[in-house]
C-alpha cells in the first residue's frame, strides 16, 4: 500500500524560480470527487505519459495513495470523456534545496493565480529546510486540495474572506 506524506505551503516571493531544474505541464482531471467520498481518482496526462491516481480524502499530510502508469492515448480519453471539468492545469518546476526536492505548481485556468509548493517526505516529523520563499502552510485546508479545485475553482474565491 503506498503513502504519501506531503506538506503544501503558499509561496512568499519568487526566488524559487532562481532554482529551477525542471518544469512540466501538467493536466489532470477527476473520475470521483466530493463530499462524503472515501478517495478521489484523478488522471493525469504530461505528454507522452498518464498517470492513474487513487488517494485517499483523508485530510492533512499523510494520505493511502495508489498511482499506476497507465498509456497516454487512454489517458487523455480517460480526460475527455469521462472527467468533471473543469480539469486542472497547472504548470509544475522542480526545485532543489538543502536535499530536498520541491513542486512549485503554478495554475491556469480556472485557478490562475494560485500558486502552492509542496515538499514530499519520508515521514510525518522529518526535519526539513525551509527556503525563504515559503510562507503560510496550507497542508490542512482543504480548500488547496486539487480535488476541491475542480469543484470549487479558486477563481471564485472570495479574497476578502
Amino acid at each position: 500500500m503506498g503513502i504519501e506524506i506531503e506538506r503544501k505551503f503558499l509561496l512568499r516571493h519568487d526566488g524559487w524560480k532562481r532554482g529551477i531544474v525542471k518544469s512540466v505541464h501538467l493536466c489532470q482531471g477527476y473520475l470521483q470527487t466530493g463530499a462524503g467520498s472515501a478517495c478521489s481518482i484523478r488522471v493525469r496526462v504530461d505528454g507522452d505519459e498518464a498517470r492513474l491516481n487513487i488517494k485517499s480524502a483523508t485530510p492533512g499530510t499523510t494520505r493511502t495513495e495508489f498511482d499506476f502508469g497507465i498509456p497516454a492515448a487512454d489517458g487523455r480519453a480517460i480526460l475527455e470523456q469521462l472527467c468533471v471539468r473543469p480539469f486542472i492545469e497547472k504548470t509544475r518546476h522542480y526545485v532543489e534545496h538543502a536535499g530536498h526536492w520541491w513542486e512549485i505548481d503554478v495554475f491556469e485556468g480556472e485557478n490562475a493565480g494560485l500558486e502552492l509548493a509542496e515538499i514530499e517526505l519520508r515521514h510525518e516529523r522529518e526535519v526539513f529546510e525551509r527556503p525563504d520563499w515559503i510562507g503560510e502552510e496550507v497542508s490542512h485546508d482543504r480548500r488547496y486540495y486539487n480535488n476541491n479545485l475542480v469543484r470549487h475553482p479558486y477563481s471564485g474565491w472570495n479574497t476578502a474572506t
